[in-house]
């Protein structure tokens, strides 16, 4: 059984590392390198579903439009765009000088491609509910097209942000040789020990990216990536866990970054699988945890209570006193199972994804919670592989990770809630939830929008398939030689195209 390292004795184990502290290697022409807990599973964008690969994927492909850290949309490789009156059709053009790392000019009938790609089947792609209400696509020129969706959908620009355009000549080695747009293209890949990125000489935004290339170490050790920050080894961690941030504050030469979060810490069930299926079970289940004390034991106090949107959607997100299920109530919990015919305990497993300490240790005191109010959980601690495998075929009871948000309240619950989305491995239905999701995808008015996704939260907080439970601050951890780069909500690395290395 893994045991829960309280603040000391992670503190204690860390700065034992930090005497030995890895040496800088010999210097390389404005190389950045950066420390990560996990190496990708591929590198196609169109099936990606870790954190591990989005933060290598985010500089080396583009969509047509990008978020910024302000969650606000702007141009990427669409440079400008028009909407028709009725919200159905755009017509966007494709940016002079955007090309494929291969040298070839991006044309309109590459963007189809991608989309199409997407939308097949086959591809089993997590991003197919976004591009669900294309109706028609056409290209009106080499550089320009027409997409033209079945109803107007409000979240259909942040959206398009969020699919990365690739070469459709290289998707047969996309996993492991990916050909994008972005500021660096794909140099190698050693496999468990980095991915090396070279600047795009070609990028569309001239004199973009400042920095020669980008080496991902992966350094499962969190003791290790903070040793070799401190030690200058490594000039970034773009995603620092609160002990880890704890422990380098105030340290030489390091500087600690931070933002909202917009993923979040939760418990997913299988709402196909009795007890699971019944609300009653998933309203107790919520019942039974104490987010505070989460909060505090995992996120060191640097986190909120979670309702179903993150608080960095300011717009959107109810506070969680809204939710009467978040009053922790062991007592409440063993009789709300009781009324739902279930015989005490009840067990369960819950599969746990091992390449985040933050869902490790969430699920040690999560265990602890449930196994005081009518539960018996054994946990499951998985590598990243077999983890996502399990969760996209489904096959769980219950499962303990962190996910990612989404600007728009649409693109998470969509996808995710909605019958047979794209990410709906909970296979949850809900019909009053469908049609609150469709009015709010259709409703281009963001007051008129507001109250119909308030009634979702209410809906999905005590009795949807996920326990939300936490949003964390975001800690990047970074050298002060890096500058210009800042951590964004989404986790991310858009902005190293903007940053420099001092010399």
């Amino acid at each position: 059984m893994i045991r829960l390292m309280n603040k000391t004795a992670r503190a204690a184990a860390v700065a034992a590392i930090a005497l030995s502290a890895i040496a800088a290697p010999a210097a390389r022409a404005q190389v950045l390198d950066i420390a990560t807990d996990a190496s990708p599973v591929g590198l196609d964008p169109h099936v990606a579903t870790s954190f591990a690969t989005f933060v290598v994927v985010s500089n080396i492909y583009e969509g047509l439009t990008a978020i910024e850290k302000d969650l606000k949309i702007v141009p990427a490789l669409a440079d400008k765009w028009t909407i028709s009156a009725d919200s159905l059709t755009y017509d966007f053009h494709i940016r002079a000088g955007a090309t494929f790392h291969n040298g070839r000019a991006v044309t309109a009938q590459d963007i189809i491609a991608n989309i199409e790609r997407i939308r097949d089947p086959k591809t089993a792609s997590p991003l197919s509910s976004r591009v669900a209400g294309v109706k028609t696509m056409e290209a009106t020129g080499s550089d320009s097209l027409r997409i033209t969706l079945a109803a107007p959908s409000a979240p259909f620009l942040s959206q398009l942000g969020t699919i990365g355009i690739v070469a459709p000549e290289a998707i047969p080695e996309l996993g492991r040789k990916p050909v994008g747009t972005g500021p660096y293209q794909f140099k190698e890949w050693v496999p468990d020990t980095y991915i090396a990125l070279d600047r795009n000489p070609g990028y569309w935004d001239k004199g973009l990216p400042s920095i020669a290339g980008l080496k991902f170490h992966i350094v499962p050790d969190a003791a290790t990536r903070q040793a070799g920050v401190m030690g200058g080894t490594y000039k970034l961690i773009p995603v620092a866990d609160a002990a880890t941030a704890a422990a380098l504050k105030g340290k030489p030469g390091v500087k600690l970054l931070e933002t909202q979060d917009l993923a979040y810490s939760l418990i997913g069930v299988n709402t196909t699988r009795a007890p699971f299926d019944k609300p009653a079970v998933r309203e107790a289940l919520n019942m039974a945890l104490d987010r505070g004390q989460i909060v505090q034991a995992v996120y060191f106090g640097r986190g909120v209570v979670g309702g179903p949107l993150s608080p960095a959607l300011a717009n959107w997100a109810l506070p969680v006193s809204d939710f009467p299920c978040y009053k922790p109530d062991a007592e409440g919990a063993k009789k709300k199972l009781a009324e739902a015919g279930v015989i005490l305990p009840l067990k369960m497993t819950l599969k746990v994804i091992g390449s985040l300490p933050q869902a490790v240790d969430a699920s040690q005191v999560i265990q602890a919670q449930l196994n005081k109010a009518g539960f018996e959980i054994t946990l499951n601690v998985q590598e990243q592989g077999k983890f996502i495998a399990d969760w996209r075929a489904s096959d769980f009871d219950g499962f303990v990770s962190l996910n990612g948000g989404n600007p728009d309240p649409d693109d998470y619950f969509g996808r995710t809630f909605q019958t047979g989305g794209a990410t709906n491995v909970f296979k949850y239905s809900n019909p009053d939830l469908d049609k609150l999701l469709a009015d709010g995808r259709m409703e281009t008015d963001a007051a008129k929008r507001k109250p119909i996704y308030d009634a979702a939260q209410k809906i999905l907080a005590c009795q949807g398939p996920i326990m939300h439970i936490a949003y964390g601050t975001l800690f990047a951890a970074a050298r002060d030689e890096l500058q210009g780069f800042s951590p964004m909500p989404t986790r991310s690395l858009r902005t190293l195209r903007d940053a420099k290395l001092a010399k």
